[in-house]
C-alpha cells in the first residue's frame, strides 16, 4: 500500500471521528424518539430551552412555542400580525421607528378599548427592550425602556385620578 493511500485512509478516518452530530440534529432526533418536553431536551443536549423550542418550531415539530427569542414572524395571537417582521434595534433609528409603530398600535388599541391589544403592544416593547439590552445595545434598549416607563407612569396617573374621584364622591355623600 502506498504512502498516499495510507495518508488518505488516515484522513478519512479522522474526518469520520471528528464529524459530530449537531445539537440541532440531537434535539430533533430525541424529539422524534418520543422525548417531547422542551426542558428535558434542553438538559440532555446542554442547550437553552429557548433554543430547543426554536429548533422544534422551525422544524415544524411544535407549534405555539413562544419566548423572548421567538421570531415575530410566528403568530402568537391575533395581534402578532401587526408587529410581524416590523420591529428591530440594529441601531437607534430602527429602535425609534419600532417604538413609533408600537406606540401607534398601542394608541389604536386604546381608542378601541382593546386591552388585550394594548397588552400585546406593551409585551412587544418589553421583548425588544430585553433583546437589545442582552445583546449589548444599551442606547437602543433605552428607547424601548423610556416608552415603557411612560406607559407605566400613565397607569399610575390614571390610578391616582380614580382615587381622587372616589374620595370626592365619598365626601359628597
Amino acid at each position: 500500500m502506498s504512502a498516499t493511500v495510507k495518508q488518505r485512509e488516515k484522513k478519512d478516518e479522522g474526518a469520520r471521528r471528528t464529524k459530530r452530530v449537531s445539537r440541532k440534529d440531537q434535539i430533533i432526533a430525541l424529539y422524534l424518539s418520543g422525548m417531547n418536553e422542551i426542558e428535558d431536551l434542553a438538559i440532555i443536549t446542554g442547550a437553552r430551552p429557548s433554543y430547543v423550542g426554536s429548533v422544534l418550531q422551525e422544524s415544524g415539530l411544535v407549534k405555539g412555542y413562544f419566548d423572548l427569542y421567538t421570531s415575530t414572524a410566528h403568530p402568537m395571537n391575533v395581534y402578532s400580525k401587526f408587529f410581524a417582521n416590523k420591529l428591530g434595534f440594529k441601531d437607534e433609528e430602527k429602535a425609534r421607528e419600532s417604538v413609533e409603530l408600537i406606540d401607534q398600535l398601542y394608541r389604536q388599541f386604546e381608542y378601541a378599548q382593546d386591552r388585550a391589544g394594548q397588552h400585546h403592544a406593551l409585551s412587544m416593547a418589553l421583548v425588544m427592550f430585553d433583546r437589545a439590552r442582552w445583546t449589548g445595545k444599551g442606547r437602543e434598549a433605552d428607547i424601548f425602556r423610556h416608552w415603557l416607563m411612560a406607559r407605566l407612569n400613565e397607569a399610575e396617573l390614571e390610578r391616582e385620578g380614580e382615587e381622587e374621584e372616589t374620595a370626592k364622591a365619598a365626601s359628597r355623600s
